[in-house]
C-alpha cells in the first residue's frame, strides 16, 4: 500500500504510529519515584508538641543545640510518574529519580507499604535505643520512648542514638554533644552501633541546610553522593559507628582536630 503513495504522504503515514508511540511513552506511568528534600526534625526537642525522646530511670540533661534527622519526600507508591516527570527530575538538582522498588517494597498495596515503613521505624527506634544504652553501659532499668509522627523507615537510627547519648551523658564532660550547633545527619544503626547506608543522601543534605544545619553526619560509604550536590555552608562528617560519631562531635567542639571529612 505504501508503494502507491507519494514520498511525503508515505512519510506522513509512517509518522503517525511513531508519534502515537512517543505520546504513549511520554504519558504512560513508569516504575519510578521522584523524590525531593523532605522534613527534618530535632530529636532533642518536640515533634508536633510531643517530645521525640523521653527517658525514665536515669537523670536526664538539659540540652542545647539540635540533632536533626532528615528525610526525603517521594511520589507515592500508587502515583503515575510519566516520562516527562522523569526527565524533569533527572536534570533538577533538588529532585532525584529513583526506581520505585528502591523506595517502596515491590508488589504491596499502599496500606501494606505504610505498615512496612511503620514497622521499620519501630525496629529502628528499638535498635537505636539498644545501641545508645550499650554504648553508655546503662542498666536495663533505663527506659526510653521515641516518638516521631509521619515518618517511616530506618534511616533516623543514628540520630536517635545520638539524641539518647546527649540527653544522658552529653559529651562525657558536662557539655553538650552538639556544642550548641545545629547538626543534622542520616544513617541506619544496628545494636552494636554500626552505621549503615541509606538512600537520598544528596537530597537530605539540602533539607538539612534549608533548616539551618551547619554539620551533616553521613555514612562513610555515601560520601561521594553527599558531596555531589552539597549545599554551601554545610560540613560533612563521615561516620561508620555510633562511637565514631560521638568522638567526631566531641573533637569538633574541642576544635583540636581529629574530625574526619569526606
Amino acid at each position: 500500500m505504501l508503494s502507491r503513495l507519494t514520498r511525503p504522504k508515505a512519510l506522513a503515514v509512517c509518522a503517525v504510529p511513531v508519534v502515537a508511540l512517543l505520546a504513549t511513552a511520554v504519558f504512560a506511568p513508569l516504575p519510578f519515584s521522584v523524590a525531593q528534600p523532605g522534613l527534618t526534625a530535632n530529636v532533642l526537642g518536640e515533634n508536633k508538641g510531643v517530645p521525640v525522646i523521653t527517658i525514665s530511670g536515669a537523670p536526664v540533661r538539659d540540652t542545647s543545640g539540635q540533632l536533626r534527622m532528615t528525610t526525603i519526600e517521594a511520589t507515592g507508591p500508587d502515583a503515575n510518574v510519566s516520562l516527562g516527570d522523569v526527565l524533569d527530575g533527572w536534570f533538577a538538582t533538588d529532585r532525584a529519580v529513583m526506581p520505585r522498588d528502591s523506595v517502596y517494597p515491590s508488589g504491596n498495596s499502599v496500606e501494606e507499604i505504610e505498615r512496612h515503613n511503620a514497622d521499620e521505624m519501630k525496629k529502628s527506634q528499638d535498635t537505636a535505643t539498644e545501641a545508645a544504652l550499650s554504648y553508655l553501659h546503662e542498666k536495663d532499668d533505663v527506659k526510653v520512648t521515641l516518638k516521631l509522627a509521619d515518618v517511616g523507615g530506618p534511616s533516623a537510627g543514628l540520630l536517635f542514638s545520638l539524641g539518647i547519648v546527649d540527653k544522658l551523658d552529653g559529651d562525657g564532660s558536662g557539655g553538650d554533644l552538639t556544642g550548641g550547633r545545629n547538626i543534622a545527619g542520616t544513617g541506619t544503626i544496628d545494636a552494636d552501633g554500626k552505621v549503615g547506608a541509606v538512600g537520598g543522601v544528596s537530597l537530605k543534605t539540602q533539607a538539612a541546610r534549608r533548616d539551618g544545619a551547619t554539620v551533616f553526619l553521613v555514612p562513610k560509604a555515601e560520601c561521594s553522593e553527599a558531596k555531589a550536590e552539597l549545599p554551601e555552608g554545610l560540613r560533612l562528617i563521615p561516620v561508620t559507628s555510633l562511637a565514631g560519631a560521638v568522638d567526631a562531635l566531641v573533637a569538633l567542639d574541642a576544635g583540636k582536630g581529629g574530625v574526619p571529612s569526606c
